[in-house]
């Protein structure tokens, strides 16, 4: 790889960093009206920063499950192409189940976001 295509490379993802770091500070500053603490802003930030955290983890896992169960099937498959429906159907079974986690992840950051119940202790 060439100098400047690493350059380019890292800024890119270097201002991709700061822009995701910096956009639930927008999100925050309607919270903060003139006068008061930033207690509101910073419990906010939290919460969109925990959520956002919940979701990129249970995504990465039911990515890393489905692939996993994937490439099990595949030399499964491979090796005894004569069960492929058996393996057919517990591979979908492996995968639903996986894909179960991120829509348990999504839920979490949801509540996070707009049903936190540690939001009575914090906001008032």
């Amino acid at each position: 790889m060439s100098h400047n295509f690493r350059k380019k490379i890292l800024s890119t993802f270097t201002a991709i960093i700061v822009l995701l770091l910096s956009s639930p500070l927008v999100f925050a500053a309607d919270i903060i009206p003139g006068g008061e603490s930033y207690s509101k802003a910073i419990f906010a930030v939290g919460a969109m920063l925990a959520a956002g955290i919940a979701i990129g983890v249970g995504a990465v896992g039911a990515g890393l499950g489905i692939g996993t169960a994937a490439s099990g099937a595949c030399s499964a498959v491979g090796r005894n192409p004569g069960v492929q429906g058996k393996i057919m159907m517990t591979m979908l079974v492996g995968m639903a189940m996986s894909e179960s986690i991120a829509i348990y992840a999504l839920v979490v950051s949801l509540v996070l976001l707009y049903a936190n119940p540690y939001m009575r202790y914090f906001l008032g």
